[in-house]
């Protein structure tokens, strides 16, 4: 009981911390490190800042997130005009493949579909939408292809992990079958997590990562 309190002060504190995430309008419980969100924010982007700072915090292994986005007057739009600020900004986007990703918009969610050789040029559009005003969820189905060339990436993978501080590679394992990667084994937090999962998808040729690791 003593940690849960603990673990739910120190999200608080984060989430009081980041500038971007509206403290006051987020509750906060913590159970056996499983962390929740729960009440309202006035944008998806602000939800998304929410996570993760969450994340970030020690001891946190999974956030369960009931957060709902309740657009402010300011930020309401219809789904044309989202659609059109989407087509807009990818134009922009120097990291998104031209004409790569297609999007969808249905009662401000939006829908992201098409092929990227890499999963940055996945994240890079999302990315793009999940700030604009209108936006209450994005659903991200864009697929990686495989890179032909690129037979095995498993050394590669643990060399990057290696090179970071926040890793001993002796707690983290990698297998590769094709172009899905799967890592098992252990980190010290939700952070180093999603760092390593990260880095696997760097690697030329993933085009899935299957993250088992446990944060211990």
């Amino acid at each position: 009981m003593f940690d849960d309190i603990k673990l739910q002060k120190a999200v608080l504190a984060e989430l009081n911390w980041d500038p971007s995430v509206p403290a006051a309008q987020i509750g906060v419980t913590a159970s056996g490190g499983i962390v929740t969100l729960t009440g309202h924010v006035g944008s998806y982007a602000a939800k998304f800042a929410a996570e993760r700072a969450a994340a970030r915090v020690e001891g946190v292994k999974a956030i369960a997130e009931e957060l709902d986005v309740q657009l402010e007057d300011r930020f309401k739009r219809g789904d044309e005009a989202i659609a059109g600020a989407i087509v807009e900004r990818f134009s922009w986007d120097t990291t998104i493949p031209k004409d790569a990703v297609k999007a969808q918009v249905e009662d401000g969610w939006v829908s992201l579909r098409g092929e990227v050789r890499w999963h940055f040029e996945k994240e890079a559009a999302e990315t793009a939408v999940r700030t604009l005003a209108g936006v209450i969820g994005v659903l991200n189905h864009v697929t990686v292809t495989p890179r032909v060339d690129v037979l095995d990436v498993r050394d590669d993978i643990r060399t990057a992990l290696h090179r970071s501080p926040f890793f001993d590679t002796d707690t983290i394992k990698v297998s590769v079958d094709g172009g899905t990667v799967r890592l098992s084994g252990s980190v010290d937090t939700l952070h180093d997590r999603r760092v390593a999962e990260k880095t696997a998808w760097a690697a030329p040729g993933a085009v899935k990562v299957e993250n088992f690791l446990e944060v211990v």
